[in-house]
């Protein structure tokens, strides 16, 4: 039993990108690589599928966040989850309920 070839991203590019220009057969891209001719048809769909993702519109691109920005927002929760639990209790000892209306 042989082993499943692993195949990298870029390889998978440059095999993709010529059976899109179609200078040779999937028969010889097949030879020339390796691979399976429905295998390279299936990385030249996806590559055809996904084309339209490197070409963002303007201004939609999405907005990267920082790290100190996620540090911030977790210290954020952090403080309200405190404060609730403290606020619960409080309520539990003074009024007898806990998470119910007077």
């Amino acid at each position: 039993m042989t082993k499943r070839k692993n195949h990298s991203p870029d390889f998978k590019a440059k095999v993709a990108l010529e059976a899109i220009r179609e200078e040779m057969s999937m028969a010889e891209l097949s030879k020339k690589y390796g691979v399976h001719p429905t295998r390279i048809g299936t990385w030249k769909r996806a590559a055809i599928e996904n084309m339209a993702a490197a070409f963002p519109r303007r201004g939609s691109a999405p907005e990267q966040v920082s790290i100190a920005d996620v540090d911030k927002l977790h210290s954020k929760i952090g403080q309200l989850v405190v404060e609730r639990d403290f606020l619960a209790d409080a309520s539990q000892q003074l009024f007898g309920t806990r998470g119910k209306k007077w």
